[in-house]
């Protein structure tokens, strides 16, 4: 495997790469503190707050992890009118990710507020509507991508969290304009209903995903993992499969080609965003024009880094490299 090269592609060719990420966009807060006492009021755990954390969840962490990595990255979805959608905005600002695609709509911010007591996630308060986002608002969100499409991108990855933005009618919109501008199409899927992502380049479903298409589930062994990758390429007619499998790796399925990646051994803390950094560094090697084979490797590195992390996390530019570097060594 080249080394120089993917770090040619990571150090050099990010920056002039365009990655266009459309889907659901989220925000994500965190309160931690400490439980000492239970509230004389109910039998619940009083937690003192000694800190609170926002950061960018959802198709949002896509466009961050993209941002971090140098990529020029533009990001299409739905907002509402409310001080969710306003440090959403701010962070985008400051991360320079082009932030004008997004929709301003009736509907809330999608956010999700977890209280952590220690390091144990005691309650999570969801702001959403997930219900299908059609009409007027739907029309805006698919006139912005044919612009941005115009405009020429090196891919479009839809990242789809269930949350009303990648209906079947927009995903299979976004995918056939995206191939007319001979532009890849990678989806990062939610829920059974596969079928919208009909013709994807790739898809990078985790086990627990593919498992909800199948009649059985079935265990994470490289044999059964190609087996439901094969058959979802059939029954979807999906082009290709980079499927992540927790602490066993990740797997790419390309027409005849199967590569299985083991992890890199290391204590992980959390998995939370780690398909959100597959799909923006695999996105980020297409763009580079990698190999298939290598970008899953790189995304494999990248999402190394991420599980070790507690919290939702984007890797940057120079973790990647650091990464890299340390691989390339341990190979000598």
């Amino acid at each position: 495997m080249d080394m120089e090269k993917i770090r040619a592609v990571v150090a050099e060719k990010s920056v002039r790469s365009n990655i266009l990420v459309v889907g659901d966009v989220m925000l994500d807060k965190y309160y931690t503190g400490e439980v000492t006492r239970i509230s004389p009021e109910a039998p619940v755990p009083i937690t003192h707050v000694t800190g609170t954390r926002e950061t960018l969840g959802g198709a949002a962490n896509v466009a961050h992890n993209l941002a971090l990595l140098g990529t020029n990255v533009s990001i299409a979805g739905y907002v509402g009118d409310d001080a969710h959608c306003k440090s959403l905005l701010d962070k985008f600002a400051a991360r320079g990710i082009d932030y004008s695609g997004l929709v301003h709509t009736d509907r809330p911010t999608t956010t999700k507020i977890r209280i952590i007591g220690g390091h144990q996630q005691m309650l999570r308060l969801d702001f959403e509507d997930a219900s299908p986002v059609t009409g007027d608002d739907a029309k805006a969100y698919l006139a912005y991508i044919d612009k941005k499409l115009n405009e020429s991108m090196d891919c479009v990855i839809i990242s789809d969290y269930g949350k009303g933005a990648c209906t079947e009618f927009a995903c299979q919109y976004i995918i056939r304009a995206a191939h007319d501008h001979g532009v890849p199409v990678i989806v990062d899927p939610k829920g059974a209903q596969w079928v919208k992502y009909k013709d994807a380049d790739y898809i990078t479903p985790n086990l627990k995903e593919i498992n909800e298409i199948l009649l059985e589930p079935i265990a994470n062994e490289d044999f059964e993992i190609e087996k439901a990758a094969r058959y979802a390429i059939r029954k979807f007619g999906i082009r290709n499969i980079v499927l992540t499998r927790s602490s066993k790796g990740l797997s790419l399925v390309h027409g005849e080609e199967v590569v299985h990646i083991p992890t890199r051994a290391q204590e992980v803390f959390d998995v939370s965003g780690a398909g959100d950094t597959v799909i923006a560094v695999f996105g980020l090697a297409l763009a580079g024009g990698l190999k298939p084979a290598v970008g899953a490797y790189l995304a494999n590195i990248a999402a190394s880094v991420v599980v070790s992390k507690l919290g939702t996390y984007a890797v940057s530019r120079e973790e990647l490299l650091q990464e890299l570097d340390a691989q390339k060594g341990a190979a000598l």
